[in-house]
């Protein structure tokens, strides 16, 4: 053989000699630092130590704020394919870092899951229709109730205005006049003389009778405020009033 393709077959031989006993940890940081800027991207982290290797994959949890990206901005020394302590420490606390920086939740894994449940009760058309009907009648009642308090909240405010025959203004009212106002002033009409008002609602008792009802006597018109007393514009040469029941068998009236 010639000694010069000797030499070179020998140059050869030692070469592949030498690629095929490279030491791996050196091509494993070799691969880290060229990947390291794609790979933690997605959250992994490669390193190695001592003469094992570690690669460890952190996968950010779904819907979690994008992890802060891990420098690669290593020592020269590292770029070229190896690693050393302060290279491994630098990308070990970046690696803690992005853990920390992401929105983990931690559940106690003795944690039990509660589901509370609900009776359904089933209940037939007739006894719905009863239901909505006797829910309907709640609902008048209350907004019936809150009309009457208005209306003697609202009688309150003319208190001193003076009696005018035929007045039906803050400027002057007559009886009626002034109970026809008041009640115009939450929605309700009522006729306009005492006589025609005595049939505006339903007569009650006494005892049944609430604030916000009329008080029917013949001639006269007044507002029940309850407790025995009545709002009322009761005769030329007065005011309008907040006193006590002072006619005789009166007729209580609810409107609405």
């Amino acid at each position: 053989m010639d000694p010069q393709s000797s030499t070179a077959t020998s140059q050869v031989r030692r070469g592949r000699h030498r690629a095929a006993h490279r030491p791996l940890l050196t091509a494993v940081a070799q691969a880290a630092t060229g990947q390291a800027g794609v790979i933690t991207g997605r959250g992994a982290v490669i390193a190695a130590a001592g003469s094992g290797v570690l690669l460890s994959l952190i996968a950010p949890p779904a819907q979690a704020a994008p992890s802060t990206e891990i420098s690669t901005s290593l020592t020269g020394t590292a770029m070229k394919g190896k690693l050393n302590t302060t290279d491994i420490n630098a990308l070990a606390s970046q690696a803690r870092q992005t853990v920390a920086a992401a929105n983990v939740v931690a559940v106690n894994p003795t944690a039990e899951l509660k589901v509370e449940k609900s009776a359904v009760t089933v209940i037939s058309a007739a006894e719905n229709e009863a239901y909505q009907a006797e829910r309907a009648a709640e609902i008048a009642e209350q907004e019936a109730e809150q009309r009457r308090a208005s209306i003697v909240s609202i009688a309150m405010r003319y208190i001193g205005v003076p009696y005018v025959w035929g007045g039906t203004t803050p400027s002057g009212f007559d009886c009626s006049g002034f109970t026809s106002y008041v009640f115009a002033q939450v929605g309700i009409d009522l006729p306009r003389t005492s006589a025609a008002q005595r049939y505006a609602g339903t007569a009650v008792s006494y005892s049944e009778a609430l604030p916000g009802d009329l008080i029917w006597s013949p001639g006269h018109i007044a507002i029940y405020a309850g407790d025995g007393m009545q709002i009322e514009a009761p005769v030329p040469g007065k005011n309008v009033r907040y006193t006590s029941i002072w006619q005789s068998g009166p007729v209580f009236i609810r409107v609405g």
